[in-house]
């Protein structure tokens, strides 16, 4: 790993603006921290719950217990945490998929959902288990130019006729916008419930768990759904996901992550939960390393004269930083340096390719210890006009600058 003198010097000269966003993520971190130690005090945690389970996993103390912890964590009143889920997307698919009945409609308010999701649901493709194949309608309201969500056409919208769901992403997903500020939720969800009391509120909290004081239960939504290798896992957790929220909603979907009439009492895990809880444990200080990282980098592309979203002075509601390149080469050549910045596989090269659930060539660079791991360095984008880079995640800050100035060198390269 060879770094030039100019990239050390420019970094480090990108870093002496940035203390007054650093004291904004350190302000949320002890406030989250300290509700998350709370919640482990609480159930009293101890090292019986890390042990593994068999067979049907009756009474799995630490299944259960784990749970308990993740609620509170999260401000729910209850949560599924699995292993089982196998993306956040699957978590979100068995909300959406528990929740809804045949002949219902889902109004998403935030505009197109994430790519992944959108074959689930049905909106593009035809595979054969979508939610549209139930006869579950879905119904979108894009995001106002601003940014703010269109709350006059989703207020007529309930009015002429309420929706059982409402869907909300709050993250950006491959999408040129920022994620969902508390006070945007919170203005959302008070006027959709007045509107129509009887809805859910389901919101796609991937990518922003801990990123801020309050989660999303706090402001009034009724159900959380997001992925362990993101935020929560705190880079520990090997694999799952979660569901969390209100305890009566929460059972209705274990019933369909499981069997109805089994529900949350059944499914075993014959690996250890300690990674699960100690991640959870370690996630308020990750995500904020993740997010201290994401603002170098939005500070390094400002300094290059790109396009970049957020702003490096900007409230943060998520882990991702978005740029956008002048060309194809540029974003291959920063994925490029980032995977040359990973301690896993940093030798390999990635290219641009056919990834499965995604319209376009996508070109990841992704060199974690956990497959898939957003808190992780990790930048992907889809190869294509704007191309447009997403970047998320570094386990510790001081692993972010150390990409960020390879990045710097690699771009210098192609100007």
């Amino acid at each position: 790993m060879k770094i030039s003198d100019q990239a050390r010097e420019f970094i480090w000269d990108c870093e002496r603006g940035l203390n007054e966003a650093f004291r904004r993520i350190d302000a949320v971190e002890a406030v989250v921290q300290a509700r998350v130690l709370a919640s482990f005090q609480e159930h009293q945690v101890a090292a019986r719950h890390f042990a593994p389970s068999t067979g049907y996993g009756y009474d799995d103390i630490g299944r259960d217990t784990l749970d308990l912890v993740f609620a509170g964590a999260v401000q729910a009143e209850a949560a599924l945490v699995r292993p089982h889920f196998v993306n956040g997307t699957h978590a979100i698919f068995l909300a959406l998929a528990g929740l809804a009945e045949p002949g219902d409609q889902i109004l998403t308010i935030t505009g197109r959902p994430y790519d992944t999701l959108e074959e689930a649901i049905g909106i593009r493709g035809n595979a054969p288990q979508s939610l549209r194949r139930f006869g579950i309608g879905f119904e979108q309201v894009p995001l106002r130019t601003d940014g703010e969500i269109d709350l006059d056409t989703v207020m007529q919208l309930l009015q002429e006729r309420p929706r059982r769901i409402v869907y909300v992403q709050r993250s950006r997903g491959y999408g040129w916008r920022n994620s969902l500020r508390p006070d945007q939720m919170q203005k959302a969800f008070s006027q959709i419930m007045a509107c129509a009391p009887d809805s859910v509120i389901v919101v796609d909290n991937c990518y922003g768990e801990f990123t801020c004081a309050q989660e999303p239960t706090a402001f009034g939504a009724h159900i959380l759904a997001g992925s362990l290798i993101k935020n929560p896992g705190g880079g520990l957790a090997p694999t799952g996901g979660y569901v969390a929220g209100r305890a009566d909603l929460v059972e209705r979907i274990a019933q369909r992550l499981t069997v109805p009439g089994m529900g949350r009492e059944v499914g075993s895990y014959a690996g250890d939960y300690r990674p699960f809880y100690q991640g959870l444990f370690l996630a308020p200080h990750t995500v904020a390393q993740c997010v201290k990282s994401a603002v170098l980098f939005a500070r390094l592309f400002e300094r290059l004269g790109m396009e970049t979203l957020p702003a490096s002075t900007a409230v943060r509601s998520d882990i991702i930083q978005s740029v956008r390149f002048s060309s194809a080469e540029q974003l291959i050549r920063f994925c490029q340096s980032v995977q040359a910045a990973s301690p896993v596989d940093s030798f390999a090269v990635p290219q641009p390719w056919d990834m499965p659930g995604y319209a376009d060539q996508v070109i990841m660079a992704a060199g974690t210890f956990v497959q898939g791991a957003t808190t992780e360095l990790s930048a992907d984008g889809p190869v294509c006009p704007p191309y447009t880079a997403y970047l998320q995640g570094a386990l510790t800050y001081a692993h972010g600058r150390i990409a960020a100035m390879l990045a710097y060198d690699a771009l210098q390269a192609v100007q």
